[in-house]
């Protein structure tokens, strides 16, 4: 019995979709897919170093071509959680932001927040202002 006969490819296969189960990063998969038909073209008593150049060719195609359909598709790692979904949402100053010091502002769900301009230029409380970016524990906030 050879090396790469077909108990091979099915435990490579099984040993994939475990790893991308762990993980859905969505590239372990395509191998996983490509182990699939090698148990069929290990049956043909091929060279080894023929099935594995053909198996790498398959996953390298299909991670290549079909792998970014995939992500897009499904989205993975383009939902924002926590503190990244307040980038871009809108807050109400509730304490003045100079030059020098920081202010606070207050969020759509009612929390307060430490605040700074992106700008020089100060921000009278009760200004409506958008949210930048996130420093720490601080928003930056520009005016609308």
């Amino acid at each position: 019995m050879e090396l790469f006969g077909p108990w091979f490819w099915l435990v490579l296969l099984l040993a994939f979709v475990a790893i991308e189960i762990f993980t859905f990063q969505l590239t372990t998969i395509w191998c996983a897919i490509a182990a699939l038909p090698m148990i069929f073209i290990s049956l043909t008593k091929m060279d080894m170093v023929w099935q594995l150049l053909i198996f790498v060719a398959i996953s390298l195609v299909l991670l290549i071509f079909t792998r970014p359909f995939a992500v897009k598709k499904l989205k993975i790692g383009k939902e924002k959680t926590n503190i990244e979904a307040l980038v871009g949402q809108h807050v109400i100053v509730t304490k003045e932001i100079s030059k020098f010091s920081k202010g606070q502002a207050k969020t759509a769900n009612g929390v307060i927040w430490s605040v700074q301009a992106n700008s020089d230029s100060p921000i009278p409380e009760g200004a409506e202002c958008e949210i930048t970016q996130i420093l720490g524990n601080t928003l930056e906030i520009k005016p609308l």
